[in-house]
């Protein structure tokens, strides 16, 4: 499945925008795995596009951001994740508000337990 991203940089005054593939189902089948894995890509877009390398080798850990689900204007709703280095925007999905935050609240819980902070690259 192709999500779609808006990227803001911090200190820069136009966004960009990006395509990540992480996940194959629709958003009503995801699993805590599978949002994980959206997570994740949304962390390395928003890294490819200030460092300008794939960053692909780099542990990421799902700690260390805010992040919120929103409706979105037109149907459906979307992510928004922010960080000091700036906000990536992922969607809009087709699944409920709380129902999504619900999967995010779990898969970051998860991650938590798999990667101890002692071993957790930020």
């Amino acid at each position: 499945m192709d999500i779609p991203l808006d990227i803001w940089l911090r200190g820069e005054n136009d966004a960009t925008t990006a395509v990540i593939s992480p996940v194959r189902s629709e958003p009503r089948a995801w699993t805590e795995s599978d949002v994980a894995a959206v997570l994740v890509g949304m962390l390395r877009a928003l890294e490819r596009a200030k460092f300008k390398d794939d960053g692909e080798a780099r542990p990421i850990s799902l700690r260390g951001f805010s992040w919120i689900v929103n409706p979105f204007e037109s149907g459906g709703v979307v992510i928004a994740l922010e960080l000091s280095l700036g906000a990536v925007v992922a969607g809009p999905f087709d699944i409920a508000e709380s129902e999504l935050s619900g999967l995010i609240e779990r898969a970051m819980a998860a991650d938590r337990v798999t990667y101890p902070v002692s071993q957790s690259v930020h």
